[in-house]
């Protein structure tokens, strides 16, 4: 069986007046995320890991900031839609692995809400969602509590083919 690993990365600035969403899932916080989107950068990060590992291009490139369409989106559409590219280029979610690093709120407890909101998105079990938080330390704007990130890591395995690869084509 072949296998592909992805890497995605997003980072979004802290503004007032918006829902703080990660994962799909609104957390309670006096500030959201500013983005052309609904500025969830977990779910952004894992667009990003999974379209890596199927090489069909970036978060950007489908849903450009550019396009009205997209405007407040919920992300939960761009991951449903991403799912459905890879999917047609043959390939299945293994697991998918993420770290938000944020000062503020506290995540604990949210994370399980978020491993299964993404879970349900895959179409994976549970137990496929690795969901770590951490801070940083004090360092640099997200330290200092002005933003947010997350890195997020995908396993793609062959799914389309009867001999266990990935089918060839654009999507």
């Amino acid at each position: 069986m072949e296998f592909r690993t992805g890497i995605g990365y997003d980072l979004h600035r802290f503004t007032k007046g918006r829902m703080l969403v990660l994962g799909g899932v609104p957390i309670e916080h006096d500030r959201g995320l500013l983005g052309h989107s609904d500025g969830d950068i977990v779910l952004h990060a894992l667009c990003d890991a999974l379209l890596g590992a199927a090489a069909l291009g970036d978060i950007g490139e489908l849903f450009p900031d550019t396009d009205p369409t997209h405007k407040n989106a919920d992300s939960r559409r761009f991951v449903t839609r991403v799912l459905e590219r890879i999917r047609s280029a043959g390939w299945r979610v293994g697991n998918v692995d993420l770290i938000i690093h944020a000062e503020t709120p506290k995540l604990t407890p949210y994370k399980d809400r978020i491993r299964q909101t993404i879970a349900d998105l895959l179409d994976i079990p549970i137990s496929a969602v690795g969901l770590k938080a951490t801070t940083n330390e004090g360092l640099d704007a997200i330290g200092r509590g002005e933003a947010m990130a997350c890195w997020a890591t995908a396993l793609l395995e062959a799914a389309g083919a009867a001999d266990g690869r990935p089918q060839t084509g654009t999507v």
